[in-house]
């Protein structure tokens, strides 16, 4: 019994046990099932969430990011290169070529890519020989037996091992050459430049100048040929063509390692216009020669020469006795640079007496053979003037007051011009005025002011002296008398040949009629004298100019020098002159002639009629110049 009880009492505590636990783990069932629902749902939501954030991100970098990521990641792998154009070429008038371009090559080491190459070769290749020390000694060696005159072995061992990321080697290296070197070691860079050659060396360098490769500009696409003096510096934006681009691949965006064969342009480069010029090379080489000798001859500081076609105005040659080589910058000094025959102007002397004895015709003043009485001494002022040999008075006919070039005779023919008439011939005969020739740095030479004239500036301007010009104006006012009165500005740069072959002329020279086509032969004539060799003093001042078959007409000059140390006027430094017109009957040519400071007491130095001479002979020849209708006609100088 007592264990049927307890069996009960039993059965009914754990009834009432399980009564509750049920009820307990039906509760924390139902509290369970929801906290898992909610983790599941919370998981689910993040995870929908960032799949958006995936898909906006995908969206945005597919649809609006693109193109902007295309273009980063063709940067990293694509360069940009400006291709030089092409510089035109100088020619002279018969299309000799003067200056061109050659296409080279200029080798280069990025050395911060090539020291990382060698040392992760090194790494994957244990124990290898081939080392950056190694590879450099192999191409130092290969590249100096290419270009043995160029650059030496050692010479570019010291650029391999230069503290630097990056070294040009050498420049100007024939392409096939350089392709051969790329060939043999694939690290040496690579770029195109251009060469500029001037295959007559000095000859009118004066003239055409200089271009060299500048690569000093921050504006990548102006590194190409450019002009340093010159017409290759005046004409540089003609020259200079329009660069091109091209597109390359490199084998590291950050260090820009191109890879050969992968180039292709983007756009053309433009080659720039070629220049004509109204230059003759092969004159201008022989007045160059003749002019250097001469004033070597003479003993002279310097000396210039010109040569223009006495219609036209343009000049055949242009010459200083100093010149530089354009191949060779090293020998370059700033005295050889300048071109003084258009940018230093002197005091001419006596060849500016043209302007007096044209006046002189021109109002009837005077004939060729009218006489004037002309004394041994004239005073102007505080200032007495004296020809250049002593004399008392002697009749002169007004051709042999500028045959035998009589100071005291051109003066008094000069007052009765008056000075407003001689200061308008000035400028007429373009004196005072940039002749506009087309070269840079020409000077206008000096004419005092009008108003500025003191009481012994006229006893000065028509001998010559208190002015002054430059060679080519000197020339260009003889070019008026030989043009019947036309003076035509000079000009040097006949053409410009555009790349596709059309031919722009040069802006027409303006023109000024000076005095009337009469006068002007009145006065060429008349100067024929200067030339003539007669007896006792029926001789002019330059009996050596003559050339056997022709009529020269000309005027001599000799200018006195201000002593640089006593600031007055030297007694023995002189502008030696000449200006003087072939044929004078058929003008054909104009010459302008000037030594600076020669020794006057030698047979050469007291007269550049001999170079005249010569040049002259030259141009007769090589432009067969037909004879003169016949010998100029002796004319009496001074009455005896």
């Amino acid at each position: 019994m007592a264990s049927s009880r307890g069996q009960v009492r039993s059965r009914a505590a754990g009834s009432a046990r399980r009564t509750y636990a049920a009820g307990t783990r039906s509760a924390a069932a139902r509290r369970g099932n929801g906290g898992h629902r909610s983790r599941f749902s919370a998981v689910r939501l993040l995870l929908v969430a960032v799949l958006l954030v995936a898909g906006a991100k995908l969206v945005q970098v597919q649809w609006f990011e693109a193109g902007a990521l295309s273009a980063a990641a063709e940067r990293q792998r694509t360069q940009t290169i400006d291709i030089p154009a092409q510089r035109g070429s100088i020619v002279d008038r018969n299309g000799a070529k003067l200056a061109f371009s050659v296409e080279v090559r200029t080798l280069s080491v990025n050395l911060k890519a090539l020291h990382k190459s060698m040392d992760d070769f090194a790494a994957k290749n244990p124990g290898t020989k081939k080392t950056f020390d190694s590879e450099t000694a192999e191409a130092a060696k290969y590249i100096a037996g290419k270009l043995p005159n160029v650059i030496s072995e050692q010479q570019l061992l010291d650029l391999f091992h230069k503290q630097a990321s990056f070294t040009y080697l050498v420049n100007n290296v024939e392409p096939s050459i350089a392709a051969d070197i790329v060939k043999h070691f694939a690290w040496i860079g690579v770029e195109k430049r251009a060469l500029r050659e001037y295959p007559g060396g000095s000859l009118a360098s004066n003239i055409v100048g200089a271009a060299n490769w500048r690569s000093d500009d921050p504006d990548v696409s102006k590194h190409n040929l450019h002009g340093l003096v010159g017409l290759e510096l005046l004409r540089d934006n003609d020259l200079a063509g329009t660069p091109g681009r091209m597109l390359v691949n490199t084998k590291n965006g950050s260090d820009n390692v191109v890879i050969p064969g992968t180039e292709r342009d983007l756009q053309a480069a433009v080659p720039g216009s070629d220049l004509e010029l109204t230059i003759d090379s092969d004159l201008q080489y022989e007045v160059q020669r003749q002019l250097t000798d001469y004033v070597q001859q003479s003993h002279a500081k310097g000396g210039q020469a010109v040569v223009m076609d006495a219609k036209t105005g343009e000049v055949y040659a242009l010459a200083n006795d100093k010149t530089f080589d354009p191949n060779d910058q090293s020998t370059w000094t700033n005295e050889d640079l300048a071109n003084p025959a258009v940018t230093t102007p002197f005091e001419p002397g006596s060849v500016n007496k043209i302007v007096t004895a044209t006046g002189a015709i021109d109002e009837g003043i005077a004939t060729p053979e009218s006489t004037l009485q002309v004394p041994g001494s004239l005073q102007i002022a505080d200032k007495t003037v004296h020809d250049a040999w002593t004399h008392g008075t002697q009749t002169f006919t007004t051709t042999g007051v500028f045959a035998k070039s009589s100071n005291i005779g051109t003066l008094l023919l000069a007052q009765k011009i008056g000075e407003e008439h001689y200061s308008e011939l000035l400028k007429k005969f373009g004196l005072g005025q940039r002749t506009g020739v087309g070269l840079p740095g020409e000077s206008a030479g000096v004419v005092p002011a009008r108003s500025q004239w003191s009481a012994t500036t006229f006893g000065n301007l028509p001998i010559g002296q208190g002015l002054s010009m430059t060679i080519l104006q000197m020339t260009g006012m003889y070019q008026a008398i030989a043009n019947d009165g036309l003076r035509v500005e000079p000009r040097i740069v006949k053409a410009k040949v555009n790349p596709d072959g059309t031919t722009v002329p040069e802006p027409a020279p303006k023109s000024v009629q000076v005095v009337s086509p009469q006068t002007a032969k009145t006065v060429r004539d008349m100067m024929r004298a200067v030339a003539q060799k007669g007896k006792g003093q029926q001789s002019g001042t330059a009996p050596t100019a003559a050339v056997e078959g022709y009529q020269i007409s000309g005027k001599t000059g000799t200018g006195q020098q201000v002593d640089p140390r006593t600031k007055a006027y030297s007694d023995h430094l002189y502008n030696i002159t000449f200006a003087g017109i072939l044929p004078a009957d058929h003008p054909r040519f104009v010459v302008g002639i000037r030594l600076d400071a020669p020794d006057t007491t030698l047979p050469v130095g007291h007269s550049a009629g001999p170079l005249f001479h010569s040049i002259a002979s030259y141009l007769t020849q090589r432009y067969q110049i037909p004879l003169s209708d016949g010998p100029s006609p002796q004319v009496q100088l001074v009455v005896q």
